[in-house]
């Protein structure tokens, strides 16, 4: 039997056995047939054009999902900005409703000072005739001396101008709060300059006039404050000095004094009007308790 026929009855090794005929080496690389390989077709990159309708639809889509969040975000700032306008308003009605309380003691004050300078004619007379019987003087001292002042409550109003508040107010609450404070700012303006000045007057011409051992007792304030001295005898003169013209110059300045104290309580009751026609308004507006 030939070497060939000896091969060819060999049983064939199975597909991925240990015995896979190995091709032999005196095999030709030319008899060695490569096998077709197959050919992929890539798909087709080219996508069929949208029509118009189909842009629009998504155009739309879009559209509406950005108004509807838009909308959404200003609906939650109109809310939340409401809820504050709400505070605000409430906060400037407390802080409306201790002025007037202050307003009304200063008004009383002023108005009780007011009822005892305005005798300074009848005190000028009998001064005039007799330097010591300087008793009148006590009361008119006693007024002239010192002075209450007012002081706004604007905490709610320092909130506002530093958190920029007043766009979360309509214009007419805005516009009413503002001329409140400008006509605080008037009587204030008054009372730093024109008031202030009478009465630096009427002091510094009364520390000239009056007699230190009878008006020191005065400076104490269990004497002066604790006991009424309208109407008290009190023994000496207030006068140092027997000078009429200094004791003139003095009640002329007590009456500008005077005035001047009157001017003072009409701002100060222009200011509480103002305060309780605000307060009137927020509370039927803003339906406040």
């Amino acid at each position: 039997m030939t070497e060939e026929e000896d091969i060819l009855k060999q049983p064939l090794p199975e597909e991925g056995s240990a015995g896979a005929i190995v091709q032999d080496a005196s095999i030709s690389p030319s008899e060695t047939k490569t096998p077709d390989m197959e050919v992929h077709h890539h798909p087709d990159l080219h996508h069929k054009r949208k029509n118009f309708r189909e842009y629009f639809l998504e155009f739309l889509m879009i559209f509406l999902a950005v108004t509807m969040g838009f909308i959404a975000e200003n609906v939650r700032e109109y809310i939340t900005d409401g809820h504050k306008e709400k505070q605000y308003v409430f906060s400037l009605y407390e802080d409306l409703q201790v002025d007037t309380v202050k307003i009304t003691q200063l008004i009383n004050y002023d108005d009780e000072k007011i009822s005892v300078l305005s005798h300074m004619n009848t005190c000028y007379d009998t001064v005039s005739k007799n330097l010591k019987a300087t008793s009148c003087m006590g009361a008119l001292i006693k007024y002239s001396k010192t002075n209450r002042t007012f002081q706004l409550t604007d905490r709610t109003l320092r909130q506002l101008a530093n958190a920029g508040g007043f766009r979360l107010l309509s214009k007419e609450d805005a516009d009413s709060i503002l001329l409140y404070e400008s006509m605080f700012r008037q009587y204030e303006d008054f009372q730093r300059t024109i008031f202030q000045e009478a009465q630096d007057n009427v002091r510094n011409t009364l520390n000239f006039l009056a007699d230190f051992k009878v008006n020191f007792p005065l400076q104490n304030p269990v004497t002066w404050w604790g006991k009424d001295t309208t109407h008290t005898d009190l023994s000496g003169s207030f006068l140092f000095s027997d000078d009429r013209v200094l004791l003139n110059r003095w009640f002329n300045e007590l009456a500008l004094y005077l005035r001047t104290t009157k001017a003072q309580r009409n701002l100060l009751a222009d200011l509480k009007d103002k305060a309780a026609q605000l307060m009137v308004f927020y509370k039927n507006k803003h339906h406040l308790d």
